[in-house]
């Protein structure tokens, strides 16, 4: 019989492309979600709210680990409606995962948990998994997050939270964006340029979704970023290359800011915070990056 993994949230780009890999490994994949339960590509769909226990919960008790990554993404207006959404989503869906856990005969031996770098703040020193965290809404949402995935220890459920940074991925994201303002002539730096992008290839993603899964030894915080951050400015030289388009307009802080309102729906700043992170526990564990430097990385993305 296959090892099942389930997948609460896993509707989304990171988690469809991430049940794939799975099943590709040898495992039978169980989506929560909140659309209605089927079967498609060999992936079965079961409905939940991701706050209330119900008959979603038998889903868990056999399985092999439990991946939570649900959350409203942090890409739209950051309205107090939205905000509120972002923190509930969290929050609820991690509580209620514990309880359906807590009622297990054999709950699984692993449960890992999505996080984000956006814990550090708006920073350009080098952050490690223990250092200090930063300030502003996004800050206390993981804050709240990350106490809610922690609170509840399980005896028999290792627990593991990946801090994710900007994902690269053929299939929408941050890349997909930013590959649309070169097409347009306007991929030079944003504002200064010297924010810090703290980026990590899908197929590390998928590589340590799958270690955090069968890997005993890991448990608590680990930052899921590439060794190699790179400043705005060098991230959209390297994609200029790799698209093979030799200039790019630099968009000016304020302008950046009123596109990114008005065009793309994503809070204004977003994409002039910096963010600089290293996978120290990582490293140090011996884990082996696939994808290392930006210049590969968007080599192996980027249809030429």
């Amino acid at each position: 019989m296959l090892k099942k993994i389930v997948l609460a949230g896993g509707s989304g780009r990171i988690g469809q492309s991430l049940a794939a890999f799975l099943i590709n490994k040898g495992f039978s994949v169980t989506v929560l979600t909140r659309g209605h339960t089927r079967v498609e590509e060999g992936v079965r769909y079961v409905h939940w709210d991701a706050r209330t226990l119900g008959e979603w919960k038998k889903e868990l008790d056999g399985s092999y680990a439990l991946v939570n990554l649900t959350g409203k993404s942090i890409y739209c207006i950051h309205t107090e409606r939205n905000k509120k959404e972002m923190i509930r989503s969290r929050y609820y869906s991690v509580r209620v995962l514990q309880k359906a856990l807590e009622t297990c005969e054999q709950p699984p031996q692993a449960f890992v948990q999505a996080g984000s770098i956006a814990v550090y703040g708006d920073t350009h020193h080098m952050c490690i998994e223990d250092s200090p965290h930063g300030e502003g809404f996004l800050v206390k949402m993981c804050e709240l997050w990350e106490k809610a995935f922690f609170a509840v220890s399980l005896a028999n459920t290792r627990q593991v939270m990946l801090r994710m940074g900007t994902v690269l991925q053929t299939e929408g994201g941050t890349l997909k964006m930013l590959e649309q303002l070169v097409n347009y002539r306007v991929g030079g730096k944003i504002g200064s340029g010297m924010q810090y992008i703290s980026w990590i290839h899908i197929d590390d993603v998928h590589k340590l979704f799958l270690r955090a899964i069968e890997d005993q030894s890991m448990g608590g915080i680990y930052n899921a970023v590439s060794p190699q951050p790179v400043t705005n400015k060098l991230f959209m030289e390297k994609l200029r290359k790799a698209m093979r388009k030799s200039w790019g307009i630099q968009v000016p802080a304020p302008i950046a800011s009123l596109g990114s309102y008005l065009l793309a729906g994503i809070e204004p700043d977003l994409f002039l915070k910096s963010q600089n992170a290293l996978p120290y526990k990582l490293i140090d564990e011996g884990y082996t990056f696939q994808f290392n430097h930006l210049e590969a990385a968007l080599s192996d993305l980027i249809k030429k």
